[in-house]
């Protein structure tokens, strides 16, 4: 099973973001740090989702555990529904891309569990400056 952390970060909200995703399990430790120009944190954290989902899919795992301290996202995973009409093409693709794992869970964790993949969306937003 792969592990896959997620995070989203911006400087402002909107403002200059980055994604961060720590991949590991089945042999894999992987780290991708990447800038995704200006948007809201909300953004960020979905297109972190949809980015590991896309990366797990190509390391052709079967099984899948994400794990996000973004609440917002968690939450409209697990109910897949999301209010904000902004955010309905971001959950629509990351679910259409868990339905292609035999076994897909999403959890909450807390920030200090997700130190890693919020480093790495950090990152990306500095080295963007």
């Amino acid at each position: 099973m792969l592990e896959v952390y997620i995070d989203g970060a911006s400087a402002g909200n909107p403002g200059p973001s980055g994604i961060g995703i720590f991949i590991k399990g089945e042999g894999h430790h992987i780290k991708i740090s990447e800038y995704i120009g200006e948007t809201n944190n909300h953004i960020a954290e979905f297109t972190a989702l949809q980015r590991g989902l896309e990366e797990a899919l190509k390391l052709g795992s079967s099984f899948i555990s994400v794990r996000s301290d973004s609440k917002i996202v968690v939450s409209s995973i697990e109910k897949q529904y999301v209010k904000n009409e902004q955010y309905k093409p971001f959950l629509e693709k990351s679910l259409q891309l868990s339905e292609q794992f035999d076994l897909f869970f999403i959890k909450w964790i807390p920030d200090n569990e997700n130190k890693a993949a919020d480093a790495l969306a950090r990152e990306a937003i500095l080295k963007a400056k």
